[in-house]
């Protein structure tokens, strides 16, 4: 049984797990995408997510929080300077997963891990999110679907109704 073993240690030890995330992180920061596997793309997530919501509180303890975990201050520059005005009113998820495929040496699952306000392609997408206005999600038992598909046939309320007009016109 596995209780209570959140942490992927991603078959390293504890100093090279913690300089690796450190530095996925500081290059996510700066280059704004990073092509990684799967497996250490979601570890990075989980480290790097709550130093993007710190970095919402520029204060010197803030800094010397993040400088703690990534021990690089261009990126602790940009980060509190660029990223952090970018995401300052989004409540979390401030990166995304991209799916790419499969290593050709090793057969590892790829991935692009990036900050999600940073991608103009998906940032500039048409419709609901462009507008502002959320659609509301609603389930349908496909009634209504089959009834405006295929107009010609009646529903027996409408037959009854119909009747009912007939004999009154006559």
């Amino acid at each position: 049984m596995r209780h209570g073993k959140k942490i992927n240690h991603l078959g390293r030890t504890a100093a090279h797990r913690k300089a690796m995330l450190s530095n996925l992180a500081s290059s996510l920061i700066l280059h704004k995408r990073v092509s990684t596997t799967v497996a250490k793309a979601k570890a990075l997530r989980k480290y790097v997510e709550p130093l993007l919501t710190k970095s919402k509180n520029d204060t010197t303890h803030s800094r010397r929080t993040v400088f703690a975990y990534l021990q690089n201050k261009e990126s602790i520059k940009e980060l509190f300077d660029e990223v952090s005005t970018k995401i300052a009113n989004r409540p979390g998820g401030y990166t995304r997963i991209l799916k790419t495929g499969y290593r050709l040496g090793d057969n590892a699952e790829m991935c692009v891990i990036e900050l999600v306000d940073y991608n103009e392609d998906m940032v500039s997408t048409t419709g609901a999110a462009a507008t502002g206005a959320k659609k509301p999600r609603r389930r349908s038992s496909g009634k209504k679907k089959e009834a405006e598909a295929n107009p010609a046939t009646e529903t027996k309320a409408e037959a009854t109704e119909t009747k009912d007009e007939n004999k009154d016109a006559e």
